[in-house]
C-alpha cells in the first residue's frame, strides 16, 4: 500500500502564513527612518543654515541701527525708547517674523512633496502600507527639527541683539518681563508654519503651488485682514502671524478695537499644529500616490 501526501493541516498552514508575514514596523523604527531620510539631503541642512542667518541678521542689523544711532537721538526718544522696552522689539524684529514663516512652511512643504516629486513616495507606501502612521512619523521629525530650528534662531538673536544695545547700556535681560516670552513664541512660530506648510504639501502634492499656497495661507490673508471689524479681528486674531504678533507685543499695550489674551494667541497656536498634523496625516490615506 502506498502512502498518500496528505495536504498540511489548517493548524500548520495557519502557522507558516503567519510565519510568512513580515512584522508590522514600530513607530520608533519609521521615525528614525523619516530622521535619516530628512538629514540625507543636501537642501535640508542649507535651508536651516541660510534661513537661520537671515532671520538673526534682519533683528541684528535693526539692533545695530538703534546702537550706532543712540548718540544722535534727542532726550526724548531715549527715555521713550527705554521706558517703553523697546529693547524688546529688537529681539524679534516683525521683518524677522516674516523670513521664518517662509522658510519654515517652505521646508515643510518640501519635507513632504519632495518624495512625490522623486516618486520615492511609492517605494515608501508600498514598504510601509499604514500610510497614516508612517506620515505621523514625519510630522513628528519635522516638528522636532523646526523646534529645534525655531529655538536657535530665537535664542541667537535675542542674545546677539540684547548684547549689542547693551553697549549703550539700554539691553535687557531674558528675566525681564515680556522677554522669555517673546523668545518662546518666536520659537515654536518655526515648527507651527512648518507643519502648516506640511499639510498644504499633503493636500497639493506640487512643490511650487504648495510654497505657493503656505505664504498665501500665512502671510497674504493675515495682511489683508483687518483689524477694524469684528469679523476680520476675530480671523486675523486666528492666524499665526497675529497670534505671534500678540506674543511679542513689548511696551505698553496697544489700542486694540477689539483686544485678546495672550492665552487666546497660545491657542491659536496649538489648533494649527493639530489641524496641520491631523491633515497631513488623512490626506495620504484614501488617496493615491
Amino acid at each position: 500500500m502506498t502512502t498518500l501526501d496528505l495536504p498540511p493541516t489548517s493548524e500548520a498552514s495557519s502557522a507558516s502564513g503567519a510565519s510568512s508575514v513580515e512584522p508590522r514596523a514600530r513607530f520608533r523604527d519609521l521615525v528614525a527612518s523619516e530622521w535619516l531620510k530628512l538629514w540625507s539631503l543636501r537642501s535640508t541642512g542649507w535651508s536651516l543654515l541660510l534661513g537661520a542667518l537671515a532671520v538673526v541678521a534682519f533683528n541684528f542689523g535693526t539692533a545695530w541701527d538703534h546702537y550706532r544711532y543712540w548718540l544722535q537721538y534727542d532726550g526724548a526718544s531715549r527715555a521713550e525708547f527705554v521706558a517703553n522696552d523697546m529693547a524688546l522689539w529688537d529681539a524679534f524684529t516683525y521683518n524677522a517674523a516674516l523670513i521664518l514663516i517662509l522658510a519654515s512652511a517652505s521646508m515643510g512643504a518640501v519635507a513632504v512633496v519632495g518624495e512625490y516629486g522623486s516618486g520615492l513616495i511609492r517605494t515608501t507606501f508600498t514598504a510601509v502600507p499604514a500610510r497614516g502612521t508612517l506620515m505621523a512619523a514625519k510630522v513628528l521629525v519635522v516638528t522636532v527639527v523646526q523646534a529645534l530650528f525655531g529655538a536657535v534662531v530665537a535664542g541667537a538673536s535675542f542674545w546677539s541683539t540684547q548684547a549689542m544695545l547693551s553697549a549703550r547700556g539700554i539691553g535687557l535681560p531674558i528675566t525681564h518681563p515680556g522677554a522669555l516670552r517673546i523668545v518662546v513664541a518666536s520659537a515654536l512660530l518655526a515648527p507651527v508654519c512648518a507643519v502648516v506648510g506640511m499639510a498644504i504639501g499633503a493636500l497639493l502634492r506640487q512643490t511650487a503651488i504648495s510654497v505657493i499656497g503656505s505664504v498665501v495661507l500665512l502671510l497674504l490673508l493675515p495682511a489683508v485682514l483687518s483689524d477694524r471689524r469684528h469679523l476680520t479681528a476675530v480671523l486675523a486674531h486666528a492666524t499665526p502671524l497675529h497670534a505671534w504678533q500678540r506674543l511679542a507685543d513689548a511696551g505698553p499695550p496697544a489700542e486694540e478695537l477689539f483686544p485678546w489674551t495672550a492665552g487666546g494667541a497660545w491657542l491659536v497656536f496649538a489648533l494649527w499644529v493639530l489641524g496641520g498634523a491631523v491633515v497631513t496625516v488623512l490626506a495620504v490615506r484614501h488617496r493615491d500616490q
